[in-house]
């Protein structure tokens, strides 16, 4: 059995659009608790501020850039030993838009790339945030006039070209199996929250780490959505041996995990903003899963490149 650490940044619950981040990044690594006490304490000797914690954007400061690329280059404390799943947030929500449609990747990059430019960013967002207040499970009251809102802006958009236009008008016929989604999530408070990025991340996590076969025990930093009747609903929960919340201060796996998701998530919403930095990307891009959550093209190349499986980073400082 392994015992992988994991943490996110990026986390705002079920609100996808519109919030204070526009991607979200889980980071799990395998490491033992003495190599990874050894690089907390590297960490905290090379960069030298007296704050109790340290976040990822200690890391991240101009000043201590040495520090950042000292951490994720080849041969590097976590080499070999770490994965990172990104999610546009805004593609997550075309891609539960697209599988509602039993449409297929190619559709929803087709509505992710489209989209802004056909509506215009802010008529987009708004369209993106409906969708997003519909199925969210928490989004308990006002269901009908939510509902009624989002098909209101479909019917707006459907005036646009092809092939936009023709995805809207398969959107608007599949009203009814949206509304019965929607009850479905708040009918049952163990269904998987399809909004919650937390629950894919997860499952992708476990899903890598348990690929020979071993099982897979989870340390996690606290997650109070994820709850026992969601997390055994997770398709890879056969292979998952256990999981166990802590404080990340109390576990220094996870206090690794932390930066990394931190670092992660700063790097990718740099690049898929178009004012990305190329030394930092390349040094990500072997921590990266392929199967990350991406609809850009251009910032996916960058972004996806093969994983390094080989262990290096258990080495301990010397």
């Amino acid at each position: 059995m392994r015992e992988v650490a994991c943490d996110e940044s990026g986390s705002e619950g079920e609100k996808l659009i519109g919030g204070e981040t526009d991607v979200f990044a889980h980071a799990s690594v395998l490491l033992d608790a003495e190599a990874a006490t050894a690089w907390v304490r590297e960490v905290r000797r090379r960069i030298g501020s007296p704050a109790s914690e340290y976040k990822a954007n200690h890391l991240l400061r101009r000043k201590h850039r040495a520090v950042l690329e000292w951490l994720l280059e080849p041969s590097g404390p976590i080499d070999g030993s770490a994965h990172v799943h990104l999610i546009d947030k805004a593609f997550l929500v075309v891609e539960r838009i697209v599988e509602l449609l039993d449409g297929d990747r190619e559709m929803a990059v087709t509505l992710y790339r489209d989209g802004p430019l056909v509506f215009g960013r802010e008529r987009w967002a708004a369209f993106l945030d409906s969708f997003n207040t519909v199925l969210r499970v928490k989004n308990r009251r006002g269901v009908p006039t939510t509902v009624d809102s989002f098909f209101g802006a479909v019917d707006e958009l459907r005036a646009a070209p092809s092939p936009v236009r023709q995805i809207m008008e398969r959107l608007r016929r599949a009203r009814p199996r949206v509304e019965a989604f929607r009850a479905l999530l708040l009918d049952d408070p163990a269904t998987t929250p399809p909004m919650d990025p937390m629950i894919p991340a997860l499952a992708r996590a476990i899903d890598y780490w348990s690929a020979d076969g071993t099982p897979v025990s989870l340390v996690h930093d606290e997650q109070p959505g994820l709850s026992p009747e969601r997390i055994m609903r997770l398709p890879a929960a056969g292979r998952l041996a256990g999981l166990r919340f802590v404080d990340s201060r109390d576990d220094p796996r996870v206090q690794i995990a932390d930066y990394l998701a931190g670092i992660a998530r700063k790097i990718a919403s740099d690049e898929l903003d178009n004012r990305g930095d190329a030394e930092l990307v390349a040094l990500l891009r072997p921590y990266v899963d392929p199967l990350s959550t991406w609809g850009d093209d251009r910032s996916r190349a960058l972004l996806a490149g093969p994983l390094r499986r080989a262990g290096a980073g258990r080495a301990r400082p010397r």
